[in-house]
Parts: structure tokens; sequence; C-alpha cells
């Protein structure tokens, strides 16, 4: 009996089209959620666009910038704190507009860093910008002699140009008063209290009086040694602390002062406190 030949087992050479397949698949499966995705965060884009659009076209994310930085506000238009030179006015070709309540501030101060720079290199002052405004600290050992309220005629010309400054500007100015931790008692003086306040009102009678600043626009404070800038225990720390502050406030800064009732405006005046500034240097 014939034995039957065995054939040997035929190879699938097409095996690998199942992987493929798998892989297709896989891939497929990769760029759907892909593009799932990307649909998902369009539609989240589209609405934080649409929800910066809005808050853009109210003016409210402009209003709350400018009152952090002291910039104009409900004033639209590209560019406000760069083209605005000091005191608020346009510097481009564009017409002028109307100055809004508070102008923006940083020009302002490049401007009196370079007019004032050689008094600065002195010692004589000190120009700053905080949170609350631009504030120019007058040393007492430049401006007022010790223990009075009387400003040093020599002194005059650099007020004067802080004075042009100021009536260039629609910002309210608050002149604080302050003194070292060495008490006074004087025949005029019974405190440092009243020595850092009658500064205060000097200021304001030479900036009203002898450069025409109004002043309904100032407001005066007396603040004794309650804010050194320096310790007390040393002279030269002691002499940093004897000041004036003219605080041209921003929105913020201005925020803690008073407002006029409107009637109160309109109000006939009744007369204005003689000055005690006299009228030549």
């Amino acid at each position: 009996m014939a034995r039957r030949k065995k054939h040997g087992s035929h190879e699938n050479h097409e095996r690998w089209l199942v992987s493929y397949a798998d892989f297709i698949t896989l891939l497929f499966a990769f760029f759907v959620v892909m593009f799932a995705s990307s649909q998902a965060d369009r539609g989240k884009a589209q609405q934080v666009a649409e929800s910066i659009k809005r808050a853009l076209d109210d003016d409210q994310f402009a209003a709350a910038l400018r009152g952090i930085l002291g910039g104009t506000v409900g004033e639209r238009g590209p560019g406000n704190s760069m083209m605005r030179g000091p005191g608020g006015v346009k510097t481009g070709k564009e017409a002028p507009r109307e100055p809004g309540p508070y102008a923006e501030l940083v020009p302002s101060l490049r401007m009196l860093q370079q007019q004032l720079k050689a008094e600065i290199e002195a010692g004589m002052l000190q120009v700053n910008m905080e949170p609350r405004g631009l504030v120019v600290s007058l040393r007492q050992a430049a401006f007022f002699p010790s223990g009075t309220d009387s400003i040093d005629p020599s002194t005059y010309p650099v007020i004067e140009k802080l004075a042009g400054l100021i009536a260039r500007l629609p910002n309210k100015v608050r002149l604080e008063g302050h003194t070292d931790a060495v008490p006074i008692r004087t025949e005029r003086f019974r405190s440092n209290w009243e020595l850092s306040s009658a500064r205060g009102v000097a200021m304001l009678d030479l900036l009203s009086t002898r450069y025409g600043i109004p002043q309904s626009r100032m407001s005066v404070g007396g603040y004794g040694e309650t804010i050194p800038l320096d310790s007390n225990d040393t002279e030269a720390g002691r002499a940093r602390n004897r000041r004036v502050d003219i605080v041209i406030l921003n929105e913020y800064g201005a925020r803690g002062e008073p407002s006029v009732p409107p009637e109160a405006s309109t109000a006939p005046k009744t007369g204005a406190a003689p000055s005690r500034v006299p009228s030549t240097p």
C-alpha cells in the first residue's frame, strides 16, 4: 500500500494586513479625538474673545486700567498714555479732546526729572511715582528755615516750575507737611502737628496767590512726625523726614478726597482769606 505524500502547510503572507488595519484604525481614532478637541477649544476661544470684546466696547476694562495707572477715565482710543504729553494735551496730529478729570502722570514725572535734574542731584527735592500719584518731596533744609512756615524766596524758581506743571494738569493736588520726631513748642507752634500743617498752608498760599493755582483744586494735610521716610535716630534721617510733599493725585489717590455737592459749587463766594505770601521774592 502506497503511503500518501504529506504536503507542507501553506504560509500566509497577508497577516500584516491585520496589524496595518489596526494601526490605521487607531490613527483615525487619534485624529478624530484631536479634531474634536480643537473644535471645543475653538468654541472656548470664541467665547473668551466675545467677552473681551464686550468689556472693551463698554469701556470697563479701559476704565479700570486707567484708574490704576492714573489715566483719563472714560476716553476711548489706542495709546492713551503714549499720545498724551504733560497736562493731558495731545502730542500727535489728532485733534485734542476735552481733558478728563485725571491726566496720565508718567510723562509729567519724566519732564520734572529732566527740568529739576540739578535740584534733585543737589538733594533739594525728590520726585517719584507712587500708587496715589506723582509725589514731589521738598526738603525743609532747602525750602523752609528751621522751625518756621515761611518759604525761602530763593526757592521760588523751583516752585514756579512745579506750578507750571500743576496749571496744565486737571488733577487735584494735596500738600502734605511732615516733621521729624523732635518735639517743638514755641510761641507760634505748640507741636509738630501745627508746624507741619502750617507749612502745607504756606505752600497753598504761594501756589494760589503767586502762580494762580485755584484753591479749590488743592487740599492740605499735616502729618507731624507720623510718616517718616527714615530713622529719627540720626541727623541725616531727621533731615529726610522734615519735608513738604506736593502730591499730584491720580484717580486712585483722589478717591479719599471729599466731593463737592453741585449746589455748593454754584453758591456765591463770601471772600478769600488774606495771604501771608510776599508779592516779590
